[in-house]
C-alpha cells in the first residue's frame, strides 16, 4: 500500500503524531483535514529532503535496510534487530560505583548519550514520521509495513545524494569481466571429480595436491593460503582454500553436486546431469546461494549489492563508492568495512559476473556492472529463509 492508503487506516492519534512532526496546519480534530495535510507536506521535495537530510547515521542503517526487501511485512522482532544491527560499535556507558564529579563538558557528553534512542524508540520515532505503520485487523496488527511510495522515493533521493558525492570516468583500457568463467569452473570441478579419485582429509577438506590441481584448470588462477597464516572466510574450508575456489566448491556441495562421503569426495547423480548441461537459471541460483552465505557477517548485503548495482550503471572510481558505502558495513571480526566492501562484495560480484573491474590510469580503479549483472540483481530477491550455516 501507499502512503495515502495506509494514513486512511491510521487512528487520529498516530496522524496527529504525524502531523505534528511534519509541523502541519490543519484541524486536529478531522481527520480528512490531517490527511490532507500530512500528503501535502510530505510530497514537497524540501519537506523530504530535510527530514532525510536531519537523519543520523544509524536512522539511515536502519532504514537502508528496509528499502530492498521484497517483502512487505515486518515483525518488531525483526526491526528491533535491524536497529540492533545498525548501531556500529556505539559504547554503552556504564555507571561509575564512585563517579567523579561532574563537570559541564563531562555533563554535555552524558546528556549527548542519553540521548541515544533505544531500539523500540526508534521504531516509534518512524511511525510518527509516518514511515512505518502498523497492520490494521487480524496478525497483520502485529506486523509493520513501509509505505511503497515513500520505499521509492527514499530509494530515489538516496540515490541522487550518493551520486553527487561519486567520480564517474570514462571506460579504462584494461578491464577484468569474468563472466561465464564462474560457470565454467563448476563444470571442471565436477569433471575431475568424476574422474579422480579425490581423498580428504580428517577435517573433510581436499589434500593440497588436488587443490592446487584444480586450480590450474580454474579460468582465474589463486594462490593456496599460505601456511600458518590467518585466514577468514565465510565458506566450510575456507582456512585451506582460497576466496573464489571456496565459494565455487561450496556451491556445488549446496547444490548437491558432490558429496563428502567420510574420506572421498565424489560426483552426485544431479552432479552428472551438471557436467551434460548447465541450468539457464545457473547465474540467479549462485547469486541466490552468495546472498545466503554471506548475509550473516554482511548484514545489509542485499542494499550493498543494490546501491552498486544503482550507482555502477557507468564506470565509477572504487574510491568514490567506498566513501559513499563503508558507513554501511559493520566490521565483522577482522574484517574491517573497506576489506568487507573490496574483497567480500565487489571481488566477489566480479567472479559472479556481476561487475567489471579496470584500472584507469587517472582515477585507478573502476568498476561498472554487466548488462547481465544488472539484470540479475534487478530481477532476484532474497528469499525469507535464514543465512545459510556452514559446518
Amino acid at each position: 500500500m501507499n502512503l495515502s492508503d495506509m494514513l486512511g487506516y491510521a487512528d487520529i492519534q498516530q496522524l496527529s503524531r504525524i502531523a505534528d512532526v511534519y509541523r502541519c496546519e490543519c484541524n486536529g480534530h478531522s481527520k480528512n483535514d490531517l490527511i490532507q495535510s500530512i500528503l501535502s507536506t510530505v510530497s514537497r521535495n524540501d519537506v523530504f529532503e530535510a527530514q532525510i537530510s536531519s537523519m543520523k547515521m544509524e536512522d539511515l542503517r536502519f532504514l537502508n535496510s528496509l528499502l530492498f526487501e521484497a517483502r512487505n511485512s515486518f515483525s518488531l522482532e525483526d526491526l528491533l534487530a535491524r536497529v540492533q544491527h545498525s548501531r556500529f560499535g556505539e559504547e554503552i556507558i556504564k555507571p561509575e560505583l564512585n563517579p567523579p564529579k561532574k563537570t559541564k563538558r563531562s555533563k554535555k557528553k552524558t546528556e549527548a548519550v542519553e540521548k541515544q534512542l533505544s531500539p523500540r524508540e526508534m521504531i516509534a520515532k518512524f511511525k510518527h514520521h509516518g514511515w512505518l505503520f502498523n497492520g490494521f485487523s487480524g496478525p497483520s496488527r502485529y506486523l509493520f509495513q513501509v509505505p511503497n511510495d515513500l520505499k521509492t522515493r527514499f530509494r530515489d533521493t538516496l540515490a541522487k545524494r550518493f551520486a553527487a558525492d561519486l567520480q564517474y570516468t570514462d571506460e579504462p583500457p584494461i578491464y577484468r569481466d569474468e563472466q561465464m568463467l564462474i560457470h565454467d569452473d563448476i563444470t571442471h570441478l565436477l569433471h575431475y571429480t568424476y574422474h579422480n579419485e579425490i581423498q580428504l582429509t580428517a577435517d573433510g577438506s581436499m589434500y593440497k595436491r588436488f587443490t592446487l590441481q584444480l586450480l590450474d584448470r580454474f579460468g582465474v588462477q589463486e594462490e593456496l593460503p599460505a601456511k600458518g597464516a590467518w585466514r577468514f572466510g565465510y565458506g566450510r574450508h575456507f582456512n585451506q582454500y582460497p576466496n573464489r575456489f571456496s565459494f565455487v566448491y561450496d556451491y556445488c556441495y549446496h547444490a548437491k553436486y558432490i558429496n563428502e562421503n567420510q574420506t572421498l569426495l565424489t560426483v552426485t547423480g544431479p552432479g552428472e546431469e551438471r557436467m551434460k548441461s548447465r541450468p539457464s537459471s545457473e547465474a540467479e541460483q549462485i547469486y541466490r546461494y552468495w546472498l545466503k552465505l554471506y548475509k550473516g557477517p554482511i548484514t545489509h548485503l542485499l542494499s550493498l549489492v543494490h546501491w552498486i548495482n544503482t550507482l555502477a550503471v557507468e564506470w565509477v572510481t572504487v574510491e568514490s563508492l567506498r566513501t559513499v558505502l563503508v558507513p554501511f558495513i559493520k566490521p565483522y571480526f577482522y574484517d574491517d568495512a573497506n576489506t568487507i566492501l573490496e574483497q567480500r562484495i565487489m571481488a566477489m560480484m566480479v567472479h559472479l559476473g556481476l561487475l567489471r573491474l579496470g584500472e584507469h590510469p587517472i582515477y585507478g580503479a573502476v568498476v561498472r556492472m554487466t548488462k547481465a549483472g544488472r539484470a540479475v540483481v534487478a530481477g532476484v530477491s532474497l528469499e525469507e529463509s535464514g543465512p545459510i550455516v556452514v559446518h
